[in-house]
Order: structure tokens, then C-alpha cells, then sequence
């Protein structure tokens, strides 16, 4: 890092705004909301969802309340026209849900987008075009009067094409970003979205969305609310607007960028569940409800079966909630100081035995509210859960368990504590997860092993030992893992299988620092185990946590 930071970067310039209001003001209902899990979301991942995941995660966005959902760009591909004509032709869209798409000012994506929504009830319309100076002067090439004609150009060209919507029944509305708003300058931003106004025409009645998007988060959420303010005073027909803001979290407060957003006069929320998006994250719109749920606000959203969503979630995104996501994570209901314990036993049975106000110390919210419970988990015995076993081994010995691992070490652990009877340390722990993953030796034991590689094709020889005979065996495959892989069923005889998961971590530090690899492969039976592997060097690590995996779907 740099000993003078602003000789590379530079404070971000307030808005003028002397006398703001928002900071006297108080949130007194819910926001209107729109989801944009199955577009903003949805292209943040790694692989982004299919058809059938898009339509998992659409039902339980209905079921959740959500009365406007963002479900895709339909003209970036043929997975998302098709999942717009599905919901549309499957009617599987309910009478009182609008759905949103996405499009930039170009004719051609104008064209797909309006032909994939043709037979839906109420539709919004979504065109962006980027609005900032590093925007414009790198990306574009192009002035202001540029910039303003692109949007000009591509609103005058979706309303050319409105008529085949509305005289099939369809109810339009048109939504704007001026992308990268809170980079723009507040003047520019307001100027291109009156040029965009006068093209739409929205009226009271027919109102238009703006929506104000904090791409990256760029400022502190005292300055996008000064910006929000700023374009509420001084935009014309703001009778006629809804404004919306869409926030990331780049720099960690994309809620509270939302909030005094909201403080500062806008209408409407965008954002996904949990956050998922690109770099930081989105919004988590999950936080922002609950935190107006916390202050007696109807947040006008079901989140009664948070668990059962989390499920979804990770399911359909492959994603997966941190254990201590605000609200949704694992351990947020858990308390494992001894104090904090006894403040919240007391609390709970003063409201037990009231039943007034929830005055709980510690528990903001009570969990029951979304299906989940208060835990204390500080030591671990046959009543312990995963999240115990899991806790212990992070906070003792640094060893991180992947989730699903979690779920799979869990049970095995409190088995063998059950018989016990007793608690146990975590040495114990380690010990029984050493000895469960690490020292797995049968039916395969490696004595040897060697890759290399050419042209992203390499080659592993190695030896292993197989009931008490060393074998050689060779493989081949696009890394040395897969190498691995190829040689255990081709040559040892091992059954088939795939590899679906990796994670590495250190163990220590240091000239002799350990490695540990995680390792999930999934049989030719569809069965999913873990594996794990210690070396000092990181590739033998990931090999011994094949061999782990392999030994353990053989016994």
C-alpha cells in the first residue's frame, strides 16, 4: 500500500446541498421493492443459473412477496428469452407480480427484449446507458451531448415499439438508470434523465421509474443520500417519477446507503437476497426488510421460513450465506460467551412470562419470527450441531470446513460424542477429524507421486499401495488433479467418479506452513464426499484429499 494514498486517489467531491433534509426524517413504511436476483444476481455467478433454477428462485421470490421482479436480459441470450416466453407462455407470472427487463439503448436488444415480452399483464421496461466522466471519457469516447443522444435515441426507440405490447393488453412502464449515477455529477445525471422524461412523458398516472444506481459504491452513504436529495428537489415532474435506488457494497455499507437513501425521498428498492452480485455485492434486500421489521415497520415481505430460502438460494446460485449474514446466517441466533448467554436467558423469559415489547438483550429481532432459534454453543456434546463442531475447529486450530462439509462431519462427530457420552475438547475434535479424512489409508495408501505438463495437458505417474502391494499407475487429464483422477479408475481399479468441489487453506505459517485441501467428488451412484489432505506442499495436499474421498466412498 502506498505511504501517500493521494498520490493515486482522491476524496470524493460532496453535493452542495446546505439545507438537507433527510437527516430529521424517519422511515415509516415499506419501500416498493424489486428483486434483481435473476439478472443483476444471476450474472455475478460463475455459472449463472439454467432455465429451471431461474424458475425455482422466480416461484420462491413470489412466495416471498415480492411484486416486482428484474427476470433477465432477454436479448443477451437464448437461456433468458427463453425463461421470459416459459413464465409468460406457462402463465406461471401472477396477476399482481410485474416483471422487469433489462436493456441497453441499442435498437437490436430493444427489438428482443419487446418480442420476449409480448402477451405479459404488467411489464417495466429497463434501459441503462452509463452516465459517469470516467465512463465517458474511457468506455464511450463521447461529450455529454453524446451521451444524452445514445439515451434519447434508445427511449424514442422503445416507444416506437410500445404499441405491440399494449394493444396485446400489456401494461408498460418504462424505468431509466443513468449507470454509474453516484460517479456522475448530480447536474449531468439530472439533465439526460429530463432529456429521457421528455421522450416517455410520464404523468402522475402513469408514472416513470428513475432509478439511481450506486454501481460502485463510491462515496460514503451520507453523500448518495445528499445526491438523492439533491435530484428529488431539483429534477422537474418528480410527481411523476418513482425514484429507485439500486446500491453494491464495495464499500461495505450498501444498506446504509439504502436507508438514507430512503430518508432522502426515494420510493423504490433494488437489490437481491443476501446480497449476491458482482464484487462486494448487491444490496441485501433481506437486511434492509428486516431491519424495518425490527423497528415495527410491515416490511411488506415473508421471510417466516428463512431456512427454507437459504435452501433455495444456495441450491439454485451455488452460492452460499456466511454464518454471520445479518439475519439469515448460521451462527447470528448463537451466542457463545457465557455472559451473553445469561443476559439473553433472562431476557427471554421476561418476555416469556409479558409478553410485551421485544426487549431481549442481544437478539434484535426474535428468531422464531423467521423460523429459526436462539442456540448457545459454546461447548460441544451430543446436543451440539454442526455449527459447534464447526466452531471449535476454526477457533482452536484454524481449520475452516466448507459447508457441505460441515453438514457431512457433523452427524459423524456427535455419533461418536453421543456414545461417549460426554463433552469433548477440541483437541478431540481435531482427532476424530484426522482420523476420519486425513489418515484414510484403505483401500488406497500413496506412496509416490509426480505431474507435469505441456500445452495444458499433463501427465501423473505414481505409486500406490493396495492391500499391502505398491502398484504404479498413469493418468492423464487438463490438471494434476485431473490426472489423478484418470489414473485411480483407469488403472487402480477405483470407482468412477468426478471431482465437483476444491478449497485450500494454511494451516500455519512459516518455512514448514502446512496446506490443507477439501476435496468433493461425486460418484457414478450420485453420491457426494469429502476428502481431505495435509502437506507442506499444496499439490500433494489436493492429491492426498482425492485419495481421502476415493477411500472413503469405497468403505
Amino acid at each position: 500500500m502506498l505511504k501517500n494514498p493521494s498520490s493515486k486517489y482522491q476524496r470524493f467531491n460532496p453535493v452542495s446541498l446546505p439545507n438537507r433534509r433527510w437527516p430529521s426524517q424517519t422511515i415509516t413504511k415499506a419501500p416498493i421493492w424489486c428483486s434483481v436476483d435473476l439478472r443483476d444476481g444471476n450474472q455475478a455467478l460463475a455459472v449463472p443459473m439454467n432455465v429451471s433454477q431461474k424458475l425455482d428462485m422466480f416461484d420462491a421470490l413470489v412466495k416471498c412477496g415480492f411484486k416486482e421482479i428484474e427476470v433477465g436480459f432477454p436479448s443477451a441470450s437464448n437461456t433468458e428469452f427463453a425463461f421470459n416466453r416459459r413464465l409468460i407462455e406457462e402463465k406461471r407470472i401472477p396477476d399482481d407480480v410485474t416483471i422487469q427487463c433489462l436493456v441497453q439503448a441499442r435498437e437490436d436488444l430493444i427489438e428482443k427484449t419487446v418480442e420476449s415480452l409480448i402477451g405479459a399483464k404488467n411489464v417495466v421496461i429497463h434501459m441503462y446507458n452509463s452516465t459517469s466522466p470516467a465512463q465517458r471519457k474511457y468506455v464511450f469516447g463521447k461529450s455529454k451531448e453524446e451521451i444524452i443522444a445514445v439515451a434519447i435515441k434508445g427511449a424514442q426507440m422503445i416507444k416506437d415499439r410500445l404499441h405491440r405490447l399494449t394493444t396485446g393488453g400489456t401494461h408498460v412502464t418504462l424505468q431509466y438508470s443513468p449507470e454509474s449515477f453516484s460517479a456522475t455529477e448530480v447536474e449531468f445525471a439530472k439533465e439526460i434523465s429530463e432529456a429521457v422524461m421528455d421522450v416517455w412523458q410520464p404523468t402522475p398516472q402513469h408514472k416513470m421509474i428513475l432509478n439511481l444506481p450506486d454501481t460502485v459504491e463510491v462515496c460514503m452513504p451520507n453523500v448518495y443520500a445528499d445526491q438523492i436529495e439533491w435530484i428529488c428537489t431539483n429534477l422537474k415532474n418528480r410527481e411523476s417519477l418513482i425514484i429507485s435506488l439500486h446500491t453494491h457494497n464495495d464499500r461495505g455499507t450498501g444498506t446504509a446507503a439504502t436507508e438514507l437513501g430512503l430518508l432522502a425521498g426515494a420510493d423504490r428498492v433494488e437489490g437481491t437476497l443476501f446480497g449476491n452480485g458482482e464484487r462486494t455485492g448487491n444490496l441485501d434486500i433481506v437486511q434492509v426488510a428486516m431491519n424495518l421489521y425490527m423497528h415495527g415497520i410491515d416490511p411488506q415481505l415473508d421471510f417466516s421460513d428463512m431456512s427454507s430460502l437459504i435452501h433455495m438460494y444456495e441450491r439454485t446460485t451455488g452460492m452460499t450465506v456466511p454464518p454471520r449474514q445479518p439475519y439469515a446466517g448460521e451462527l447470528v441466533f448463537t451466542a457463545f460467551s457465557g455472559s451473553h448467554q445469561d443476559a439473553i436467558k433472562k431476557g427471554l423469559s421476561g418476555y416469556e412470562e409479558h409478553k410485551t415489547i421485544w426487549d431481549v438483550p442481544y437478539l434484535t429481532i426474535d428468531p422464531n419470527d423467521i423460523g429459526r432459534e436462539y442456540h448457545e454453543v459454546i461447548r460441544v456434546n451430543s446436543q451440539s450441531g454442526k455449527g459447534g463442531v464447526a466452531y471449535l475447529l476454526e477457533s482452536e486450530f484454524g481449520i475452516e470446513l466448507p459447508k457441505d462439509m460441515q453438514r457431512e462431519f457433523g452427524p459423524i462427530a456427535n455419533d461418536i460424542v453421543d456414545k461417549l457420552g460426554r463433552e469433548v475438547s477440541g483437541a478431540e475434535l481435531k482427532d476424530m477429524f484426522w482420523k476420519e479424512y486425513i489418515q484414510r489409508e484403505t483401500p488406497y495408501a500413496l506412496h509416490h507421486f509426480h505431474a507435469d505438463g505441456v500445452d495444458g495437458v499433463f501427465t501423473c505417474r505414481c505409486s500406490l499401495v493396495i492391500q499391502g502391494k505398491e502398484r504404479g499407475i498413469t493418468g492423464t487429464g487438463n490438471g494434476p488433479i485431473a490426472a489423478f483422477a484418470d489414473a485411480l479408475i483407469k488403472d487402480a481399479g477405483a470407482p468412477s467418479f468426478e471431482v465437483t468441489t476444491y478449497r485450500e487453506q494454511s494451516l500455519s505459517s512459516g518455512t514448514e506452513a502446512s496446506a490443507l485441501a477439501f476435496i468433493q467428488i461425486k460418484t457414478s451412484g450420485g453420491k457426494a464426499v469429502w476428502g481431505a489432505g495435509v502437506d507442506t506442499n499444496i499439490e500433494l495436499a489436493s492429491i492426498k484429499a482425492v485419495l481421502s474421498a476415493v477411500n472413503r466412498a469405497s468403505n
